[in-house]
């Protein structure tokens, strides 16, 4: 199995205080990857430095057998990531939020529409394409996020505590989502605290 992401050694310091310290681990293709552990374990610095959004301290880290570090735009146009916080446009509609996103991809008019629609259709949000991103639900919000993630079919998508506040039925929802990509053949890693969302998952 081809390791999708490799990191060796990782570290990553705030001034005095180290938020990840000697971390090792490798993620195949096509697999389901969960970092777990309570808050301020240091999960969320671990998978920026992944995305590379937040630099290394030390240790070597690669993604697709690219180095983070010096290959950081090519992997990002092969990444899907959903962050913990909704970061969603508040003055755009639900699909608006979808077209916009797909401009930073280059994805050409028709088929971010095309594609869109689909993502709508497979998170249950397509009867909701016309609304404003704040008349969501928590739960609608967060499928909103994934959806965006998925905008340029990635090969590895990135979840930050992607269930954190939800109620159980929103939760259980966006788990089947994650169980269906998961068949498709994408690679995952995502950080949660529940012990159950990484067991199921």
């Amino acid at each position: 199995m081809n390791a999708v992401i490799m990191a060796e050694h990782l570290r990553k310091t705030f001034g005095k205080i180290a938020a990840v310290d000697d971390l090792s681990f490798s993620v195949g293709s096509g697999e389901c990857f969960g970092i777990l552990g309570p808050n301020g374990a240091g999960k969320t610095s671990t998978i920026r430095m992944v995305y590379g959004f937040s630099p290394l301290t030390g240790g070597t880290l690669e993604v697709f057998g690219l180095d983070v570090g010096k290959r950081h735009r090519e992997i990002k146009a092969r990444i899907g990531v959903c962050q913990q916080e909704n970061n969603l446009d508040p003055d755009l509609t639900v699909l608006q939020n979808l077209l916009v996103f797909a401009r930073y991809f280059d994805i050409p008019a028709a088929e971010a529409k095309r594609r869109a629609a689909e993502l709508l259709k497979f998170m249950a949000l397509d009867h909701r394409e016309g609304s404003g991103a704040l008349e969501l639900s928590g739960g609608m919000a967060r499928r909103l996020v994934m959806a965006r993630a998925l905008l340029n079919r990635p090969e590895l998508l990135i979840l930050d505590e992607p269930t954190t506040g939800l109620d159980p039925q929103s939760r259980h929802q966006l788990w089947e989502r994650l169980e269906e990509l998961k068949a498709g053949g994408i690679t995952i890693l995502l950080t949660t605290h529940y012990m159950e969302e990484a067991s199921r998952l």
